[in-house]
């Protein structure tokens, strides 16, 4: 046996071993599944995966085909400051008990495939980015969380991609109330001016795509106030990428 099937035979016991004793589950319902990281066929089944035919600009999905080029009536009446925003499944019963364990149980182990899943939803956007940047949490929020959820998307993005992941490019200025029950105008209110560029990358966004990464898109309010900042900061066009995103009817 050569010395790399040996080594091969070994990762594979060592797996063996310790999925004896810590069988991987499935990151939304802690159903046993077969490989680490990854979602039982169930709750896969039962996921809203965002595709064509969608809002050129924002993503939401459409009913039917009415071109490629087309807008929702939201980006019409109200253009947002973002180039594209695309995301890998609706924020809805089957998909929420999936993104809160990411974001609040420590289910951290996801983050590898939820990077790969962003790279199908955001492919093209990635293949245009300069810059993966996710957006920034306060730092006492850090603190009492430990961790960013997007800058652990953003990060297994660029790993799935290629591209360049600078996790501090934005900085939230201010802590903000949580936006959970707050109206769409009132989450606006909430997060504008909230966030700037950091001046010690500004020469790295100057005349650069960047590509932001977050959880969810609700309103778009954080996003929105994000893409300002790096819009304001010289940047050349921003796009978005979400895990998932709230989808309400036109």
């Amino acid at each position: 046996m050569t010395a790399t099937a040996l080594l091969g035979f070994g990762k594979r016991l060592g797996r063996a071993a310790l999925d004896a004793l810590l069988p991987p589950l499935c990151l939304s319902c802690q159903a046993i599944v077969d490989q680490p990281g990854s979602v039982c066929a169930a709750c896969w089944s039962r996921l809203s995966f965002m595709g064509e035919p969608m809002c050129r600009r924002c993503g939401l999905p459409f009913p039917h085909d009415v071109g490629a080029e087309a807008e929702c009536a939201a980006c019409i009446a109200d253009p947002p400051p973002w180039e594209r925003a695309r995301a890998v499944f609706a924020y809805d019963e089957a998909s929420r008990g999936l993104i809160l364990g990411f974001k609040h149980a420590d289910r951290l182990h996801g983050a590898p495939a939820f990077g790969r899943w962003l790279a199908r939803a955001g492919g093209e956007l990635a293949r245009d980015a300069d810059i993966i940047a996710p957006v920034p949490l306060h730092w006492l929020r850090l603190a009492l969380r430990r961790y960013n959820q997007a800058a652990l998307l953003a990060q297994a993005l660029a790993a799935a991609t290629g591209r360049i992941c600078i996790p501090d490019l934005l900085k939230r200025t201010r802590r903000t109330p949580s936006q959970g029950h707050l109206s769409r105008s009132e989450r606006q209110k909430n997060v504008a001016g909230a966030f700037r560029a950091r001046t010690c990358h500004r020469d790295q966004i100057a005349g650069k795509r960047v590509l932001i990464v977050d959880d969810v898109l609700t309103t778009g309010a954080t996003v929105r106030a994000s893409t300002k900042a790096l819009l304001a900061a010289g940047a050349a066009q921003v796009d978005i990428v979400t895990l998932a995103r709230v989808v309400r009817a036109e």
